[in-house]
């Protein structure tokens, strides 16, 4: 069309990829809702091409990271790109008179973010597989939560307006209705709710209203002046706001309270807790085959199945045939794809014949598999006394379990504190602040064992400035103000996260204090359904 009207010579045109999308001041993603089938199920490397891209993009704006640590093979591949990328950029910044790549000072090593900390999925499948038990984490497992927004009937939260009842005057009830909720920093009471352990929901809901009562009551007084009406009127909207988003969350945990009170919900967390504490799997083989007998949802089948396979390094072969064969006969025989599917994506798997007791070290160290035994006792993976009001770990976002993905970025940015979990004062030091703080010595060093023992490539790689010169005039104008004592740490999640995780860094975040600010960056946001989703086959070998 261009080219009809005469104006194609006249026009340029350019790329504008959207890349990061700020969904909360530290939360972004890329928003790739197939980046893990792509990875895992097709091993297609497209998602590492399009992280690689963003994180270039960061490096365009803020300069260089400094240091880019990583665990997994799909981390090393991110960080080879990287940095495969900038020699590249190199090239075309030398070759292009005008210099409209990256310049030279932005070649640099930054002053503002410190370092680039890649957690590949693979490295921890099974705390994507876990139920999560935050509240944000809980709408997510209950409702499913997309580009931070859910959609919930009606009958439920309510209309957000009277338009329904308007366009229907009848009164004929209206079915399948559903109202989008935003559930961002945008909603009055969201940011201090959605990190919280469920089993404290009730009470924060419950103090709000008592104040909100509080705030209202006090209109009624009679010794008021006109500026304290004035006042009052002017905080009547913020009332209203918060008001209204306390209805729907209360709406909102008195439904998703009827789930987690099911006996399906039990059982399910029951045998989770089991499996994540270290207790003999084969024991929770009948309840499993009981929920089967059940005719429970598939996916909840599959996920607890692909949680023992990961944390065990497989199942038996003579379990794994027999789950497969009560599966097959119960949901049909469709689902051989199904297993196929999840073997080749490596959560279910048959135990190798070198593995066992006799042979504990086998399986680990190529780093084939995630040895959460060791990975357990040495980081402190299971803290049987945890309190979910005032938490002291990132464990009470699975009321015990602390994520191995989150127990790998402490390595980096906890060490002490790490350290002392598994010292003889640990219990005191778990519940004290000060040692919950940000170390100086770089990289993995004192975590290179535990870390060889978890599936995939171990990342430390120094990236620094061609120019000694702009580098030092770069810290001097950027760390100069008064402000400039901050600095920000990148969390990338390559394959996606849960918002159980999401909670769990930004508590790690409170904990190293307002020097050291946390970013989390994602291809997107996953849950225990969506993984095993991705591999379940829709077809039916029955039909016609």
């Amino acid at each position: 069309m261009l080219e009809e009207n005469g104006v194609l010579g006249e026009v340029n045109m350019l790329q504008s990829p959207l890349y990061f999308i700020s969904l909360e001041p530290d939360l972004l993603s890329l928003e790739l809702e197939d980046a893990f089938s792509d990875l895992y199920l097709r091993k297609d490397p497209n998602p590492i091409f399009t992280a690689a891209k963003a994180l270039m993009g960061l490096q365009k704006t803020t300069g260089l990271f400094p240091r880019i640590m990583g665990k997994g093979d799909n981390a090393k591949r991110l960080a080879d790109l990287l940095l495969r990328m900038r020699d590249e950029e190199d090239v075309n910044v030398s070759a292009d008179p005008t210099n409209t790549y990256l310049s030279e000072f932005g070649m640099t090593p930054s002053s503002v973010v410190d370092s680039l900390i890649i957690v590949s999925r693979e490295s921890d499948f099974a705390t994507a597989l876990l139920t999560q038990l935050t509240y944000e984490g809980l709408i997510d497992e209950t409702y499913g939560i997309r580009n931070s927004q859910v959609e919930v009937d009606t009958s439920i939260i309510g209309s957000a307006t009277q338009q329904q009842q308007q366009q229907n005057p009848t009164g004929v009830a209206q079915t399948a209705m559903k109202r989008k909720v935003q559930l961002d920093s945008s909603d009055k009471m969201y940011p201090n709710l959605r990190d919280a352990n469920f089993a404290v929901v009730g009470p924060l809901l419950n103090k709000t209203a008592r104040r909100l009562q509080a705030d209202y009551e006090t209109r009624h007084k009679a010794d008021q002046s006109i500026s304290d009406l004035k006042s009052f009127v002017a905080k009547l909207p913020s009332y209203q706001a918060e008001q209204a988003s306390l209805k729907v969350h209360t709406s909102l945990a008195e439904d998703i309270m009827k789930s987690t009170r099911s006996d399906l919900f039990g059982r399910t967390l029951e045998i989770q807790q089991n499996f994540v504490a270290g207790a003999d799997a084969s024991s929770m083989h009948d309840n499993i085959e009981e929920l089967i007998a059940r005719d429970v949802p598939l996916a909840k089948i599959l996920r607890l199945l692909c949680l023992e396979s990961c944390i065990s390094g497989g199942l038996r072969t003579r379990d794994l045939e027999n789950f497969k064969r009560l599966i097959l006969h119960a949901y049909g025989f469709q689902h051989l794809l199904t297993f196929a599917s999840l073997e080749k994506m490596g959560l279910l798997m048959p135990k190798a014949a070198n593995t066992g007791y006799l042979n504990p070290m086998a399986g680990s160290a190529s780093g084939t598999t995630t040895d959460y035994n060791a990975a357990r006792k040495t980081l402190k993976l299971f803290v049987e006394d945890v309190d979910e009001a005032d938490p002291s770990d990132i464990a009470y976002v699975f009321s015990g379990y602390a994520p191995l993905s989150v127990r790998i970025v402490q390595c980096a940015l906890q060490k002490s504190y790490l350290s002392s979990l598994t010292s003889a004062r640990a219990k005191d030091a778990a519940t004290a602040n000060g040692p919950a703080t940000s170390v100086q010595t770089p990289g993995w060093k004192g975590f290179e064992d535990i870390l060889a023992r978890i599936k995939g490539a171990t990342v430390d790689k120094v990236q620094r400035g061609a120019d000694e010169g702009a580098s030092r005039a770069r810290t001097a104008i950027k760390g100069s103000g008064a402000g400039a004592t901050e600095t920000t740490t990148i969390v990338f999640f390559l394959g996606g996260i849960t918002f159980a995780e999401i909670a769990a860094l930004r508590f790690v975040g409170k904990q190293l204090g307002e020097k050291r600010r946390l970013v989390v960056a994602t291809t997107g946001i996953i849950s225990g359904d969506r993984a095993v989703g991705v591999a379940v086959e829709k077809g039916d070998f029955g039909s016609t």
